[in-house]
């Protein structure tokens, strides 16, 4: 199962008991499994397994979901034709969907995004202490120290608001959080690969895609920050989102 993805990892999950521990241990089971996914650059799609378990739907169906500007997709749980941007998933346009809960799919996506960025930081770790320059690595560099310092603050910051989110605007908040720490490892490791950064032969590009991809999925960082700055206007007050 080490190598599987797509399909094939959809059914080697749901072979491992995927079904019973998100019904049994959701809360062990999803940042568990789709930070992995993250981590690894492998995909399947469980987000509508996430989704259906909300809305007290059988897992192992497929759903349309709402995406960033007001568009729908389908995640086939085939291994038929990529979407524009990652040719790796097998999301497509699709109809308009009726509406679904969306704080647990949120909350599973923010793991994943999660663990993409951690991938983009490790990528950008290892490649800053083996390149040298000047007889030192550039990891000694202090600007390069600091991007790599920035990152791991934004994925530590989305981590800990996906651990405290409970309900749907800590859900909405921990996915801009997720997408938003993305997008800093995605900007700062970008430019601390530099030219190798920008090829097809390095990795980094795949997590990037995967990021994009996955930050417009069920509400993209913009418009859910925008939508909680309304929702809070409109209780006239900012709830408290976890007990410290």
């Amino acid at each position: 199962m080490a190598s599987a993805t797509g399909a094939d990892l959809d059914r080697a999950l749901i072979e491992l008991g995927w079904a019973d521990m998100l019904s049994e241990s959701p809360d062990v089971a999803v940042p568990l499994v789709f930070r992995l996914l993250g981590e690894t650059g492998t995909h399947a799609p469980l987000v509508n397994d996430v989704v259906a378990a909300a809305a007290g739907r059988p897992p192992g169906s497929t759903l349309p979901l709402p995406y960033a500007g007001g568009g729908w997709v389908r995640w086939e749980r085939t291994d038929c034709d990529g979407s524009r941007l990652d040719e790796d998933l097998p999301l497509h346009p699709t109809v308009v969907g009726t509406e679904v809960p969306l704080a647990e799919g949120r909350r599973a996506l923010g793991w994943w995004l999660v663990g993409t960025s951690r991938a983009m930081l490790y990528l950008a770790r290892v490649h800053a202490l083996d390149r040298t320059q000047f007889g030192k690595p550039v990891a000694s560099f202090q600007a390069i120290r600091h991007r790599l310092a920035e990152t791991l603050v934004a994925i530590e910051g989305a981590e800990a608001t996906l651990t405290a989110a409970t309900d749907d605007l800590g859900s909405l908040l921990a996915k801009a959080a997720a997408g938003q720490a993305a997008s800093t490892a995605a900007r700062n490791c970008q430019q601390i690969l530099g030219g190798i950064g920008f090829t097809a032969e390095h990795s980094l590009h795949r997590h990037v895609k995967r990021a994009l991809v996955l930050d417009g999925l069920l509400g993209s960082t913009r418009e859910l920050t925008r939508e909680a700055g309304a929702t809070i206007r409109g209780l006239g007050s900012a709830p408290r989102l976890a007990q410290l």
